[in-house]
C-alpha cells in the first residue's frame, strides 16, 4: 500500500456493519502511514442492499435499516466531499455504487479509474503523457 499511487477501497454495502468496516480500514491505513494516499471509495453489491421504509407516522429517528439506497448515496457523497475539503485534495471522486454481479455501473467505475490514474500519471511524469492522450 505504501508504494501504491491509488487505493481503491471496495465496500460491501449489503453488510449490516459496512460503516464500521470502513472506519477500521481508514484507521489501519492511518497506522500504516497511508491515509494521505489518493483513494476511491467503491460500494459494491448494490443489488443485495435491502431496506425497510419507515412508516409515515413513525417519528423515531431512522435506523440504517430504514435508509434507502438513494439516501445512502447522497449521504456518502456529502461525507466524501467534506473529507475532500478537510484533506485539501484536488480531486477526490465521489463514491461509486456498483454491482459487480449485475455489471451495474461498471463502465462508470472504469471511466473514473482511468481518469484518476491518468491524472496521477501526468502529475508524476509530466513529460511522459503519451500513454494518456489529451481529451482535446
Amino acid at each position: 500500500m505504501r508504494e501504491a499511487d491509488l487505493l481503491v477501497h471496495v465496500v460491501d454495502i449489503s453488510h449490516p456493519d459496512f460503516e464500521e468496516q470502513i472506519e477500521v480500514v481508514e484507521k489501519t491505513l492511518a497506522e500504516l502511514g497511508c491515509a494521505d494516499k489518493p483513494s476511491m471509495l467503491v460500494f459494491n453489491k448494490i443489488d443485495a442492499y435491502t431496506w425497510t421504509p419507515q412508516d409515515e407516522d413513525d417519528l423515531t429517528a431512522p435506523t440504517r435499516e430504514n435508509i434507502s439506497l438513494d439516501e445512502l448515496k447522497r449521504t456518502w457523497m456529502a461525507k466524501v466531499r467534506e473529507k475532500e475539503k478537510v484533506n485539501g485534495e484536488d480531486f477526490a471522486p465521489a463514491p461509486l455504487f456498483i454491482s459487480a454481479r449485475q455489471k451495474e455501473n461498471i463502465d462508470e467505475l472504469r471511466q473514473v479509474l482511468y481518469k484518476k490514474v491518468r491524472e496521477l500519471h501526468v502529475q508524476k511524469y509530466p513529460y511522459n503523457d503519451f500513454l494518456y492522450p489529451s481529451d482535446n
